[in-house]
């Protein structure tokens, strides 16, 4: 694993101790020796990771840390506040400062490069994400980029696994402020719950009875439906080696018993927000490939996703030796619609059509917008009989109900529709278009309002 890591230390001899661990994993390390310098490399730069100190003269690492989550070019990166501080209160202080971590001196090499490694993990995961987000949508950077500054829209939905009764109820109490809480003793049962329900978080119990808690861990990460869903070890003091195999399972967090209840509540608001900004870019990414495939005005499929998906249609029909036909649909003096009622009434004309195109296609047939006023219709496994008489009956239901005008008025439309079936002639799914294309033309110039096949 590659990985550039910021070390931010006004002492040297800190700085290389930390820098020789990192340097032997074969992480890439900076350095900086004040909180501004920090700063900067953060903001033109690429960093992974950054390692922070608290004392430092200027500009402590509370307030670094505060201010490279308020960045949003920098909110981003997980930081972890590497401190000689060890009191509960500097941990909430430092979580609350948007820290992802809080590790006391001298810290535990396994503890650390385990933690480092888990958050490299997670941001290759959100850059990945962030990068596709912004290509596809091209949205201001401070609506995309920005995690939550703190409160939460809505309540978070946890998840608590935990065999002890007493033990439920004391998380419970210390979450319901910012968490509604289902606790389930039962392991397997939870991973049933976790697949079913939409959790923002799952929290577990490292002393489950009967269940080896790493084998839940392993199980929510395999399952495509839980696979995001951010887990967090509880863990006894002394349980290194427990916390290390659980980062490096997948796990986003951990906390020592005995729990405080306000590092509690802080590491899981941070794990609930990291969920959502993460969800927010998902999101984002679906919606960029949808509408880069889809028509915005009708909801059909677009020329692109056609010009990918019929050469793959193609090729199938001609390995199974199946008939595959094509209906290029046309409807008849639409520039008449747009001249006459206006360019509204043509989109409504449009939006309606290609809600009638959809009602008459398959499951497996392809609708698509393929400019204008011309749509085609793909049909795997259909021979050119059965593809004419789907066009007619599409052709009558345009023709036979009128089209309603959000202006007021309705109207009647016609349409020309041309077929043609893959054969010997059709070499490629360019001359099946072509064949198709011919058919619509002489449907036009023979009076429109008609399906012609190719072969005629």
């Amino acid at each position: 694993m590659t990985a550039r890591i910021l070390i931010v230390d006004d002492i040297p001899a800190n700085v290389k101790l930390l820098e020789v661990r990192l340097l032997a994993e074969y992480l890439e390390v900076l350095t900086a020796g004040s909180g501004l310098e920090a700063l900067d490399i953060c903001e033109n730069t690429q960093v992974d990771v950054v390692l922070l100190d608290v004392m430092m003269p200027g500009m402590d690492g509370f307030e670094v840390c505060e201010r490279l989550k308020a960045n949003p070019r920098t909110a981003h990166i997980p930081v972890v506040i590497v401190t000689a501080l060890d009191q509960p209160s500097d941990r909430v202080k430092g979580l609350k400062a948007g820290a992802d971590d809080f590790l006391t001196k001298p810290v535990n090499d396994l503890q650390l490069i385990s933690r480092v490694k888990s958050l490299v993990r997670l941001k290759t995961l959100s850059d990945e994400l962030r990068l596709r987000a912004e290509a596809g949508q091209r949205m201001g950077i401070e609506d995309l980029f920005s995690l939550a500054d703190g409160q939460l829209d809505e309540a978070g939905q946890v998840l608590l696994v935990d065999s002890r009764a007493s033990s439920q109820e004391r998380i419970i109490k210390t979450l319901k402020p910012v968490a509604e809480v289902m606790a389930i003793s039962d392991a397997q049962a939870a991973l049933f719950e976790a697949a079913e329900k939409n959790f923002d978080l799952v929290i577990v119990n490292g002393a489950l009875d009967d269940y080896d808690p790493l084998r839940l861990f392993a199980q929510l990460r395999s399952l495509e439906r839980t696979r995001f869903i951010p887990l967090l070890l509880i863990a006894e003091q002394g349980e290194g080696g427990l916390t290390a195999r659980a980062l490096d399972l997948g796990v986003n967090d951990y906390i020592v018993r005995p729990v405080d209840p306000n590092e509690l509540v802080a590491r899981t608001l941070t794990q609930i927000r990291r969920k959502r900004y993460n969800d927010r870019l998902r999101d984002s990414v679906r919606q960029s490939m949808e509408m880069a495939v889809t028509d915005g005005l009708t909801g059909l499929s677009n020329r692109r996703y056609l010009d990918t998906h019929l050469k793959i249609l193609f090729e199938r029909a001609a390995a199974r030796k199946r008939p595959m036909s094509v209906c290029l649909v046309d409807i008849d003096r639409f520039k008449l619609v747009n001249d006459t009622y206006g360019h509204e009434a043509g989109d409504d004309v449009l939006r309606e059509f290609s809600a009638r195109v959809r009602s008459m296609v398959r499951g497996a047939d392809l609708a698509c917008r393929y400019g204008g006023e011309e749509f085609i219709v793909v049909m795997p496994n259909t021979s050119m009989d059965i593809a004419k008489k789907v066009a007619e009956r599409l052709r009558e239901m345009v023709e036979q109900t009128p089209f309603q005008l959000t202006s007021g008025p309705k109207i009647t439309v016609t349409a020309s529709i041309g077929i043609a079936e893959t054969s010997v002639d059709c070499a490629t799914p360019e001359q099946l278009l072509r064949e198709a294309d011919k058919a619509l033309y002489k449907a036009k110039r023979d009076g429109r309002n008609r399906v012609v096949s190719a072969a005629a």
